[in-house]
This record gives structure tokens, C-alpha cells and sequence, in this order.
């Protein structure tokens, strides 16, 4: 299956799903943040008892763990892991994690970081016996994954228990070239925002690590980043040279990554958004659609982006074993793609289609979409008959100043 992407602002896209390290076009030389920590022997480590915060994406080119490869090393003190979302290894599904046990590989003791309090993980730490905290998962570069959440909820666990923090750093597999889309508002803050970020917040975990120690824990985490080598602003994911582990089971291909700041807001909606399918994020429809749908999302021309008619039955999440009729989603130019504003596009045409049958999905505080985008600036202007450019003007403001102070912590250029 074709999904294509722009190279060096071509205009026409080219098969690009998946290559392998070796056929990367540009950027094999560039080493994430384990890479530089094991080159130099791991001498940021010396002695101290440590602990890694990390999921099955905290690998080598060969596919390796560095878990396993610490555990193995004779130059770092490895003495617990703590696993997020869906766990360390990876067996959850969304909303889960695997609990604390053994690892029966390594024999290291792995202790569940996930929906835990910032004083339980604290207390955690110091039961574990850790000196110092490793992070180092694969971000995906939207506010509402919740990785860089436990991110921000261990660096509050480490001050309190008087640990250090290094961040091992990752591409943001989006570029970074920018920040995007609505600001969290504080008190609609949640486990899938903690704190006042944007939502496409084009920034890699170091960096949001910087930002969240300057802005939020008043400089008290002092987190150490170990930065990449090769990597710049603007790479595609396929362009660092670098395998796409999924970060969690619904975030299969970069593809996937490329959609889910905008497509993840069909959690809030009654479609499916591709949750037990094969393309989740990328495929979204429901019973109530039909081809009217893909008719008028084409005829929108939306910048980077074409639908293809879609039917299909998930077997699992919403509207599992049903049939749904709607679209799949294929980026052609993801320099011009603009994921958050092309998914309210999207929604504002499903509820101007079927209005007897669209509805916001509703949560504490009363509709999830609030939650997502950080406010309800967004759900109001839709209700309110706003279109897309109006909603996208709503957010403008807020975002200009996040942008400004994004850049005092912007390590690659």
C-alpha cells in the first residue's frame, strides 16, 4: 500500500511506507540518545544505582534493548526499570499497563509507573534503591500521548525523592519543525495533558523535559539531556536511518504517528477512529456514514491530504463488529499536511452530514473533545457554526506565546 510523503519540496509524492534503515535516503548517521550515552561508556552514569523509564521503542539499529544491553554492560549499576502505558515490554492494550514484576530476562525488577501519583512513583524510586532515573521512550509528538506525561509526572517524582534525571533523546518522528494547534488550558488538565502545552508540540523529549522543568517544576528536576548526534529539525522519521518500533499497539507504522495529532481526536467523536482495524488513525468511519462522506472531504481540497472510500468492521473499541462505512486517510505531502486542522475539517463535515447521528463523546469535564484539545474553545465554535479556518483563528494567540516560550529550549536547529 502506497502512502507518500514530500522530499526536498517535491511536489509529487513517492512509496515510502516502512524502509528499512539501510534505504533511508538521507540521515544514517544519526544516534538517538542511548546510542551517544553507550559510545562514551557510559561514563553519565558512573556510579550511581540506576533505573529506566522506557517501553519496547528504547532500542538499537540491531533491534536490540538497552535494557538487556545494560544489564549486560559492566559500566552501569542497572537495578530497576519502570514501565508506562501498555508496560514495559509492550503486552497492553490502550488504557493498560502490565503491573509490577520481575523481568524474566534480565531478573531486574520492573515497577508500574503507570496512572500512578507523582508520590507513589517517588516512593517507587526510593524502594528500588535508584540514584539516578534514565528516561527514554519514543515520543510521538502530541500532547495527548501519554509518554511524556509519565515523563513529567517521574521528574516531579524525582524531586521529591531527591534523584537525578537524564533524558536519553529521540527524533520527534513529526520534525519539530514547529508547534501547532490549541494550548491545554490549566483546568482542563489530565493524564493525557498535565500540563500547558500545544497540541502537535514540535519538540523532542529532551527538549519537553527542559521546557517542563523551566516552565512547570521551577528549574528544581535539573533534567540532563544526552542529545542525538545528526539529527535536525524538519527529518522525517524515514530520513534519520533510525527502525520504527511502535511506541504502543494503535501507533504501527510512522504513517500512523504522521495523523494521530489531528485523527486522535476522533476518540472524542462517535466514529471510529480506527481502533481494531489494521490502519487505526488512518481508516475512521461508522454506521450512519456513506460515499457522501469521501465526496465531500475531497471536494474540501485540503493541502496534503487525499481520501479513499472505506469500509470496513472493527473488532474492537467502538462500534466492534459492526460495519462502518467512511474513509482512509492518505497523506501525499506531509510538508503541507496540517494533521489537527485536516481532522476538524473532517469533523466539521461528518456533523454537517449526518446531523441526527454525529455526536461529541462525553467525559469529565462533559465532553472528551475538551479534553483533548485543552478547552472548550473548539467544541463551542463547532456547535457554534464555526468553520475551520474560524477554529483554527480561535487558538492563535495562545499558541504564539507558546511558540515563543517553546524556543528558549530548543536544543537542535
Amino acid at each position: 500500500m502506497l502512502r507518500g510523503i514530500a522530499v526536498a519540496g517535491a511536489a509529487a509524492p513517492f512509496a515510502s511506507l516502512d524502509l528499512p534503515a539501510s534505504q533511508a535516503a538521507t540521515g544514517r548517521g544519526v544516534s538517538t540518545g542511548f546510542e551517544v550515552l553507550r559510545a562514551g561508556g557510559y561514563r553519565e552514569l558512573s556510579g550511581q544505582k540506576v533505573g529506566v523509564v522506557a517501553n519496547p521503542t528504547a532500542v538499537i539499529r540491531d533491534l536490540s534493548h538497552e535494557v538487556d544491553i545494560m544489564h549486560g554492560a559492566s559500566g552501569v549499576d542497572l537495578v530497576a526499570v519502570f514501565g508506562p502505558e501498555h508496560g514495559f515490554r509492550g503486552s497492553a492494550q490502550a488504557g493498560g499497563s502490565e503491573g509490577s514484576y520481575k523481568d524474566p530476562r534480565t531478573g531486574i525488577a520492573v515497577y508500574d509507573a503507570y496512572a500512578k501519583t507523582p508520590d507513589q512513583i517517588a516512593a517507587d524510586f526510593t524502594k528500588a534503591g535508584v540514584d539516578t532515573v534514565v528516561f527514554d521512550i519514543q515520543d510521538a509528538g502530541a500532547r495527548f500521548y501519554t509518554y511524556i506525561w509519565t515523563m513529567y509526572d517521574c521528574m516531579r517524582a524525582a524531586i521529591q525523592a531527591g534523584k537525578r534525571f537524564v533524558v536519553l533523546d529521540r527524533p520527534n518522528p513529526l520534525g519539530g519543525l514547529d508547534a501547532t494547534g490549541p494550548v491545554l488550558h490549566p483546568e482542563y488538565a489530565s493524564g493525557v495533558g498535565r500540563a500547558a502545552i500545544s497540541q502537535q508540540h514540535g519538540m523532542t523529549v529532551g527538549e519537553l523535559a527542559r521546557f517542563f522543568d523551566g516552565e512547570f517544576l521551577g528549574g528544581k528536576a535539573k533534567p540532563q539531556v544526552v542529545r542525538m548526534r545528526g539529527w535536525r529539525r524538519g527529518m522525517t522519521y524515514e530520513e534519520t536511518g533510525l527502525p520504527w518500533v511502535p511506541p504502543s499497539p494503535n501507533m504501527p507504522t510512522v504513517d500512523t504517528a504522521v495523523a494521530y495529532p489531528g485523527m486522535g481526536l476522533f476518540e472524542a467523536v462517535n466514529l471510529s477512529e480506527g481502533r481494531g482495524t489494521t490502519l487505526p488513525f488512518q481508516m475512521v468511519g461508522a454506521p450512519y456514514a456513506d460515499w457522501h462522506w469521501v465526496d465531500d472531504l475531497n471536494g474540501l481540497g485540503l493541502p496534503g491530504v487525499r481520501f479513499r472510500e472505506a469500509y470496513f468492521v472493527p473488532t474492537f473499541s467502538k462500534w466492534v463488529n459492526q460495519n462502518c462505512a467512511g474513509v482512509q486517510l492518505f497523506v501525499t505531502d506531509r510538508r503541507r499536511y496540517d494533521p489537527i486542522r485536516t481532522a476538524l475539517a473532517m469533523i466539521i463535515s461528518a456533523r454537517r452530514l449526518y446531523p441526527k447521528n454525529f455526536a461529541w463523546r462525553e467525559s469529565k469535564p462533559p465532553y472528551w473533545i475538551d479534553t483533548l484539545t485543552g478547552s472548550d474553545q473548539v467544541r463551542t465554535a463547532i456547535d457554534g457554526g464555526a468553520n475551520v479556518d474560524q477554529v483554527v483563528a480561535g487558538w492563535q494567540g495562545e499558541l504564539a506565546r507558546f511558540r515563543a516560550r517553546r524556543a528558549r529550549y530548543l536544543l537542535y536547529r
